[in-house]
């Protein structure tokens, strides 16, 4: 179960195109919070919900998240809780909305990772083959922005560990369409994807995505989306789900393709023997009509 927490306070405005705000709640904890009167649209909270539940499923190291609800008066007595767009500012919408915990006091000790790992950060990262699954769900779920993460100093020592953030972009954005784009989700420079020899390596994120990824486990995870984030269009989000299932049979195709596509980023992949194979010719979209001829036939059966 998600955990639904109460706003109580608004510490202050982060940057990014849907104007979140730093949250304190009535758990103690403070909350990166998106409203469903955002710039980039309701189905943002919608897409944040599902792909950080759904990294977590296959083991990825992702943010705690809670459904954050704002009453009207804390926003009508905060000055800042606005939506600024071209045409002037509007109070954030009240009601339910989509909170992504802080990790530590990003501002002082942590490091954002904006699809870029820096530098002084490639030995210190004691996860950094995490970002290898991650790129297994980021292509699965289609991201359409950089992989972005925090990085954490360790307890001790002078290590860093890496949690995922920011996934309003996968399934296309708002637009809920998944196209193959192989390239999406990479992290570039540095050495992570340096130790992938075989498409083995990308194991067990893409096992478990294969084996142990089914609609029962999409539609457990959907239903935990409050309507509301997506004006109660049930049939929409359905299709949605369908379709990231029948893309589960893609993924492996699309990393071939990003590897062939970006092979300066995966040097030890084609010195492989295992791997000097020649990528399929095949489009591996006509999958997504079948994703939908499932869809339909689940409608009819509903019926």
């Amino acid at each position: 179960m998600i955990e639904r927490v109460e706003a109580v306070e608004f510490v202050r405005r982060m940057r990014g195109g849907s104007q979140s705000q730093l949250v304190r709640c009535s758990n103690g904890g403070y909350y990166i919070v998106k409203f469903q009167n955002n710039p980039q649209g309701k189905r943002v909270l919608v897409n944040e919900l599902i792909a950080t539940l759904l990294g977590k499923h296959l083991g990825l190291p992702v943010a705690e998240v809670a459904i954050v609800n704002v009453r009207e008066s804390l926003i009508r007595y905060t000055e800042d809780a606005v939506v600024q767009l071209e045409g002037g500012r509007t109070p954030y919408q009240h009601g339910l909305c989509f909170g992504s915990r802080l990790i530590g006091d990003t501002d002082r000790h942590g490091h954002l990772c904006h699809g870029v790992l820096p530098d002084f950060a490639q030995d210190r990262i004691t996860n950094l083959r995490d970002f290898v699954g991650m790129l297994v769900f980021d292509t699965w779920a289609c991201n359409v922005d950089n992989r972005q993460a925090v990085l954490m100093p360790e307890p001790e020592g002078n290590h860093l560990m890496a949690v995922m953030i920011d996934n309003g972009n996968c399934f296309n954005g708002s637009k809920w369409t998944l196209p193959d784009r192989p390239t999406s989700g990479l992290v570039c420079g540095g050495r992570v994807y340096h130790n992938v020899e075989s498409i083995d390596d990308f194991d067990p994120w893409l096992s478990k995505l294969e084996r142990e990824t089914d609609i029962s486990v999409l539609r457990r995870i959907g239903e935990m989306v409050p309507e509301d984030w997506y004006d109660g269009d049930k049939d929409s989000l359905d299709r949605l789900l369908f379709e990231l299932q029948y893309r589960c049979k893609t993924v492996r195709s699309l990393l071939r393709r990003t590897i062939r596509r970006r092979p300066s980023e995966f040097p030890r992949f084609w010195s492989s023997r295992n791997e000097r194979v020649a990528l399929p010719l095949f489009p591996v979209t006509p999958l997504r009509s079948e994703g939908r001829r499932q869809y339909n036939a689940a409608l009819r059966n509903r019926g």
